[in-house]
């Protein structure tokens, strides 16, 4: 936490308002990383909402030890609310800050907005602004066999993952579907209703019966890499 905070490589730095500025053009740090040439399909320099969750999450963590960080959480915590809450569609922005010109934002609603609420130890949002986060993904991005990538009204919308090396790696992270992000998901939708018993049997029944569906189609006992965004969600 105390490099993060001074910076290190990759522009990787605590900003003034607590959060955690990162990137460097022509380079993929997010998990979104694919690169074909010089071509970066997703560039996401600048502050992104999944790295920011992490952040905080590390933040709270330290500052259990170190009143001086629980400081820093709390200034960053305040400035994710403040900075990443998109009022037109309800959920979080995927980028604030964008090639690092403040202010700047990049609204393409996608599933890393999820690991504000599920998928780490403590969720960054709370009330409504986490069940807003939760339902938008839901109804956006959810598919029985995982969260797709981008939304399916976003410009850079790819429903399907074929074609050369060029064409696969330019739908990897743009609509195609993957299963990992149905964890955090789950924990999410699970957490913004009161982490009930009746809410986790819902879950179960819900979204991890398609799941085990699945497991006797795409690969026995195994689950797919990835899915094509639009139905049949063929697995990849």
């Amino acid at each position: 936490v105390d490099g993060y905070a001074k910076g290190t490589r990759f522009g990787i730095r605590m900003d003034e308002d607590g959060l955690l500025a990162c990137g460097v053009p022509g380079v993929q740090l997010t998990w979104m990383d694919a690169k074909v040439g010089d071509w970066v399909v997703t560039p996401r320099v600048g502050k992104p909402v999944e790295i920011q969750a992490l952040w905080l999450n590390a933040l709270r963590i330290a500052g259990a030890r170190l009143p001086e960080w629980r400081a820093v959480g709390e200034r960053g915590r305040a400035s994710f609310r403040a900075r990443f809450r998109n009022p037109t569609g309800g959920g979080l922005y995927d980028v604030v800050d964008v090639d690092h010109h403040a202010g700047t934002i990049d609204p393409a609603q996608r599933p890393n907005q999820i690991f504000a609420v599920g998928g780490l130890p403590f969720s960054v949002l709370d009330g409504p602004d986490a069940r807003a986060v939760v339902d938008g993904v839901e109804r956006a991005l959810y598919t029985p066999l995982g969260l797709r990538s981008l939304a399916a009204d976003e410009s850079a919308y790819a429903p399907h993952y074929q074609g050369g090396v060029r064409e696969r790696d330019g739908a990897y992270h743009q609509g195609t579907v993957w299963p990992w992000l149905l964890g955090p998901f789950v924990e999410a939708w699970v957490r913004v209703r009161g982490d009930t018993l009746a809410a986790k049997a819902e879950a179960r029944t819900r979204f991890l019966a398609p799941l085990l569906a699945c497991m006797q189609t795409a690969g026995l006992g195994h689950l797919p890499e990835i899915a094509d965004a639009e139905p049949p969600h063929t697995a990849r």
